[in-house]
């Protein structure tokens, strides 16, 4: 499981979208995110990004532990249908 280490902001999101990348293209098929509250909108892109990334490789991939705040942000740009689809539930 690859884990994103600290919140998405404009001043990372290449270097994480790198890193995810990275890990997708290497053969990684989840992607958790228990660690990006605080994150900015471009941990959306990010994320989209990351789908992006993942069908160009012929992979899946899941999301686990979208903090509430980041489901609201992709809510907010009408994306949540297309991380949610790819979710893990919080327990």
């Amino acid at each position: 499981m690859f884990r994103f280490p600290a919140p998405i902001t404009m001043a990372n999101a290449t270097t994480a979208l790198a890193e995810a990348s990275n890990a997708i293209v290497a053969g990684e098929t989840e992607l958790a995110l228990d660690h990006l509250a605080g994150s900015d909108s471009s941990a959306v892109a990010v994320l989209v990004a990351c789908r992006r990334r993942a069908l160009e490789a012929g992979r899946t991939t899941r999301f686990v532990s979208i903090p509430a705040s980041l489901a609201s942000l992709a809510k907010l740009y009408g994306v949540d249908q297309v991380l949610d689809e790819f979710a893990v539930p919080v327990h």
